[in-house]
C-alpha cells in the first residue's frame, strides 16, 4: 500500500511553519496515542511524519523527492559515466544513512563491500517550553523546577512494544534486515532501490502479541518534574537544552529546549551586562552635593554626588552590573540623577526661593539679566 503524504497525515500545507508542524503533531499525538485509547498504527504514522518534517534537511529532501528521498536509486551506467557522487553522498546524509554510497552500490552490484542492512535509527521528537525568571535570578543564577508531560519508554515492556514473554518472529519479507531491495532492469541498465520494509516498519521482526499496557507503541505519557539549572548572566530569550528529556523514541529520546524569558524589573533596565537606574534628588542636594545610598541587584552601594550637579547627569558604579555568562566578569551600573521639582511649596519655602533668586540675580552681569 502506498504511503500517505506526510503533510496530509498532519493536516498541513507544504508552507506550514515549524511551529505549525509541532502544534499539529502534539494535538494529533494526544488524540491517537494508544495510552489514550488511540490507534497504535496511526500514532506510528504520525511520529514518522513528524520525524521527517521537523528536521529541516529531511524536510527539504522530502519536498523535492517525496518518499523516494529515503530510498536511493542508481544505475550501473551512472557509475561508469562518472555520475555525481557528491550528490549521491548528500542524498545519503539527508536520508539518514551513514557510510559511503560507493561501498553500498558496489556491494549491491558486484557482491562485495559492507552491507548497510537494518533500519535507520529513530529518535524521539524534541520538545520546546518556556520559563520566566526575575532579573535577580538571571544575575545570580538559579535552579528551577519544571513540570513536563512527555513520553517515556513503557515500564511494562521496557520499550520493546511486545508483551513480556511473547514471541518475536523474523520478518519474512525483509528476512530480518529491516529493508527491502528492489531491482529493475531496463536494457543495459540495472536500477536498485532500497527502502524500509513496510511489513515490519524497519524493525526486522514481527511482534506476535502487542504490549497490553502501551498497546504496541513502546511508550507511555508521563508527567515529570525536572531541574533546570539556569546559569549566571543568562540573557532574555536565550535557550537551554536538556539532553534526552524530549519524547521517547525507539533508539533514544529527543531533547527538551527551554526558552528563558527575564521579567521586566521595576527599578533597573538591562543592556547586555550593564544596568541602568534613575534616582530622584532635590534641588538642594544637586546644588550643595550629597552622598546617596542607591540599590543594586546585590545589595546597596554609596554614590557621591558633587556640588552643582546638573539634572540627568549619569554616574557609573563599577562592577555592580550583571556577571557575564561566559567570563563571569561583572558589568557596571549607571545611575542617572534627576532633579525633582516639588509639587507644593510652603510659604516659608517660597520666601526662601525668592530670596535665593534675588541673590542670584545680583551676581549676574548686565547681559545675563537681559536673557534670564
Amino acid at each position: 500500500m502506498a504511503k500517505r503524504d506526510y503533510y496530509e497525515i498532519l493536516g498541513l500545507s507544504k508552507n506550514a511553519s515549524v511551529d505549525d508542524i509541532k502544534k499539529a503533531y502534539r494535538n494529533l499525538a494526544m488524540k491517537h496515542h494508544p495510552d489514550k485509547g488511540g490507534d497504535a498504527e496511526k500514532f506510528k504514522e504520525l511520529s514518522e511524519a513528524y520525524a521527517v518534517l521537523s528536521d529541516q534537511q529531511k524536510r527539504e529532501a522530502y519536498n523535492q523527492f517525496g518518499h523516494d528521498a529515503f530510498s536511493q536509486q542508481y544505475s550501473q551506467e551512472d557509475i561508469f559515466r562518472g555520475a555525481d557522487f557528491e550528490g549521491f553522498e548528500e542524498l545519503f546524509k539527508r536520508a539518514g544513512f551513514g557510510g559511503s554510497p560507493f561501498e553500498d552500490l558496489f556491494g549491491q552490484f558486484f557482491g562485495f563491500g559492507r552491507s548497510r542492512g537494518g533500519r535507520r535509527k529513530q529518535y524521539g521528537a524534541d520538545l520546546i517550553t518556556d520559563i520566566e525568571i526575575s532579573l535577580e535570578e538571571a544575575a545570580k543564577g538559579v535552579k528551577k523546577d519544571l513540570n513536563i508531560n512527555h513520553t517515556r519508554a513503557c515500564i511494562h515492556c521496557k520499550g520493546s512494544c511486545a508483551e513480556p514473554g511473547s514471541e518475536k518472529k523474523t520478518c519474512d519479507t525483509c528476512k530480518g534486515n529491516g529493508q527491502v531491495q528492489h531491482v529493475r532492469s531496463s536494457g543495459m541498465m540495472r536500477f536498485v532501490s532500497v527502502s524500509t520494509c513496510n511489513k515490519c516498519r524497519g524493525e526486522g521482526v514481527i511482534i506476535t502479541q502487542a504490549c497490553k499496557t502501551c498497546r504496541g507503541s513502546g511508550v507511555q505519557y508521563q508527567e515529570e518534574t525536572v531541574k533546570v539549572d539556569i546559569p549566571t548572566g543568562i540573557e532574555n530569550g536565550m535557550r537551554l537544552r536538556l539532553d534526552g528529556m524530549g519524547e521517547a523514541g525507539h533508539d533514544g529520546s529527543g531533547d527538551l529546549y527551554v526558552n528563558v524569558f527575564v521579567k521586566k524589573h521595576s527599578l533597573f533596565e538591562r543592556n547586555e551586562d550593564d544596568l541602568y537606574l534613575k534616582i530622584p534628588i532635590s534641588f538642594a542636594q544637586a546644588a550643595l552635593g550629597c552622598d546617596l545610598e542607591v540599590p543594586t541587584l546585590f545589595g546597596k552601594a554609596r554614590l557621591h554626588v558633587p556640588a552643582a550637579t546638573q539634572s540627568h547627569t549619569m554616574f557609573r558604579l563599577r562592577g555592580e552590573g550583571v556577571p557575564n555568562l561566559r567570563s563571569h566578569s561583572k558589568g557596571d551600573q549607571y545611575v542617572q540623577v534627576v532633579v525633582k521639582v516639588p509639587d507644593k511649596l510652603s510659604t516659608k519655602q517660597k520666601e526662601l526661593l525668592k530670596e535665593f533668586e534675588s541673590e542670584s540675580n545680583k551676581k549676574k552681569g548686565f547681559f545675563d539679566n537681559l536673557f534670564c
